[in-house]
């Protein structure tokens, strides 16, 4: 390991906004803000764009950037500490033990940023979108949550619209090009270090936004995987990057 993530690593330790696998968090996140706001959470936020750039956009918030990766979890908790948003929070954990983190209701929305979209068929299971991830969130997710994904691949787009479908979620907004929308929201300007590389080679970014039930979704999921294999390339290399994005697994 270079000498750069070392000193990064050893430097988050003692950063008060960040937290590496806590223990005990569960309901008690108003401990670590002070307050009580609603939570949003960043997942696999790598560099923590959007956590940085959220929490400075709405102050009466909360933003919680998650991912394994140490060393780049510092680069966004830094910049939070040194413009004082004290309500932006770095967790270190993976994805897969997430919902032990947070009580039921804790959290209100969740941004999915550029994430590894998983390519190769056989990895779909992977793709933050996919049902397998989206029951994690069911429990801790509030009534009237909301989940937003923007990404540059065709790929995880075409997939999220189909598990929207076929489990039937609430789809609240989606479009296959952000930035020729005739009006773009704050939010959605804001650019990762992903988004900037452009790796699918497509200059188009796709947004969905949509909503969980509180009921248990379907197991529907060997009927998604057919449909992964019958209507996705083989490797998918073609369409984008595998290293699209942060993948906290």
């Amino acid at each position: 390991m270079g000498q750069n993530k070392l000193a990064r690593f050893e430097a988050i330790k003692g950063f008060p906004n960040v937290l590496q696998y806590p223990e005990k968090m569960a309901g008690k996140w108003h401990l670590q803000f002070g307050n009580d706001h609603p939570i949003t959470l960043e997942l696999a936020c790598g560099k923590g764009e959007y956590t940085v750039g959220l929490s400075a956009m709405f102050p009466d918030r909360n933003f919680i950037g998650v991912d394994v990766k140490g060393n780049r979890i510092y680069i966004g908790a830094r910049k939070c500490l040194e413009a004082g948003q004290s309500n932006a929070a770095f967790l270190r954990t993976q994805i897969d033990r997430i919902a032990t983190y947070f009580a039921p209701g804790e959290v209100k929305e969740i941004w999915i940023t550029f994430p590894d979209p998983q390519l190769r068929r056989s990895r779909a299971k992977k793709r933050l979108t996919h049902p397998k991830f989206l029951r994690l969130y069911q429990p801790f997710l509030a009534p009237g949550n909301i989940i937003h994904l923007k990404t540059d691949s065709p790929v995880l787009y075409r997939f999220t619209i189909e598990v929207i479908n076929r489990y039937g979620l609430e789809l609240l907004e989606h479009s296959d090009d952000v930035y020729r929308q005739a009006v773009i929201e704050p939010q959605l300007k804001i650019k990762t270090h992903y988004e900037g590389l452009d790796i699918a080679g497509s200059s188009r970014i796709h947004y969905i936004r949509f909503s969980l039930p509180a009921t248990p979704l379907p197991d529907l999921d060997a009927a998604l995987q057919e449909w992964v294999f019958e209507n996705e390339e083989p490797t998918g290399v073609t369409q984008s990057s595998e290293t699209s994005g942060e993948q906290a697994l």
